[in-house]
């Protein structure tokens, strides 16, 4: 059974698609990049929807079905959560693998920092993405590809 992998092209670094791709070529897999329409990307089999703030979310989450080999690559802790009660894999572009094991701590931290951020008005933003990022983000995609769905 060929593996499916949906990208949270939203916020993804363009780098980490590139290696999407090239891994998806080295394992035949499928990739496939959903994005709201205020993120326009020109690549075959791109799917956009619209401005909605979880709409991209609820289309991957939707596309995912259980049995099924399916990575979902995103940053995103909610979507993470969801697409792991489908039954996917799920990696973030930094090469943090989200499991059944990780996601209720990182749910909960991300609570308290927007607990915080509410509270003091302060919001940092996203660090700047490093060579390490990259090289985390291919060794947990391959990983994860490399990993028997059964």
């Amino acid at each position: 059974m060929q593996t499916t992998i949906l990208v949270d092209a939203d916020a993804v670094p363009r780098d980490a698609l590139a290696t999407t791709d090239r891994l998806a070529r080295r394992y035949n897999a499928t990739v496939i990049t959903i994005s709201s329409i205020n993120h326009q990307f020109s690549r075959p089999g791109h799917v956009v929807v619209d401005a909605h703030s979880q709409a991209t979310d609820m289309e991957i989450v939707g596309r995912v079905k259980k049995g099924q080999p399916f990575v979902v690559i995103t940053q995103d802790y909610g979507l993470a959560a969801l697409s792991l009660g489908q039954g996917a894999r799920v990696v973030s572009p930094h090469g943090l693998i989200f499991t059944e094991n990780n996601i209720d701590l990182l749910l909960s931290e991300r609570e308290v920092s927007a607990h915080e951020r509410r509270s003091t008005g302060r919001s940092r933003g996203p660090r700047p993405r490093t060579k390490e990022d990259a090289r985390h983000f291919e060794q947990a995609l391959t990983t994860i590809l490399e990993k028997s769905w059964t």
